[in-house]
């Protein structure tokens, strides 16, 4: 008997990671078109986007420090496999598949298959436009700034 509660308390407190874990389909709708930043677990971030046709634009600082750099990688470096999602990078010597597990509404983490160490963590960035003000605090008319521009 202690063996089965033990069993179902371990299938219970399973359940949610299993549930978290995405397909690439799930991946797919959570992640595509939408800004995130990173933060990887040797210190690397940056932030980025992934595009419908896989390619991927955005920057990186390397462990946390130095120069940040620009990137924008072609169609293609992320693909799906399967059920899994993996990239496609020139000059790599293996394509690594990532298992991508949601964390909340804006989050997920991705760890490479097989090595859970080894993982970033994403959070959705909201990127809001701004309304442009003038001097005086109030926001910029088009219209009046064009009639007044046809009046001089």
């Amino acid at each position: 008997m202690l063996r089965v509660v033990a069993f179902l308390v371990g299938l219970l407190a399973a359940a949610p990671a299993l549930a978290d874990s995405m397909t690439a389909e799930e991946a797919r709708r959570f992640v595509v078109g939408k800004t995130f930043s990173y933060n990887c677990f040797e210190g690397t971030r940056g932030q980025g986007r992934v595009l419908a046709d896989g390619s991927v634009v955005g920057s990186i600082q390397f462990q946390g420090s130095g120069k940040v750099r620009y990137a924008a990688l072609p169609s293609n470096t992320i693909q799906v496999k399967g059920e899994s999602v993996c990239a496609s990078v020139r000059g790599m010597p293996i394509n690594p598949c990532f298992k991508l597990t949601k964390v909340d509404d804006q989050s997920f983490r991705g760890a490479i298959s097989g090595l859970g160490f080894a993982y970033c963590e994403f959070t959705r960035r909201t990127v809001r436009a701004s309304a442009s003000t003038n001097d005086s605090g109030e926001p910029l008319n088009l219209r009046r700034s064009l009639s007044a521009t046809a009046n001089n």
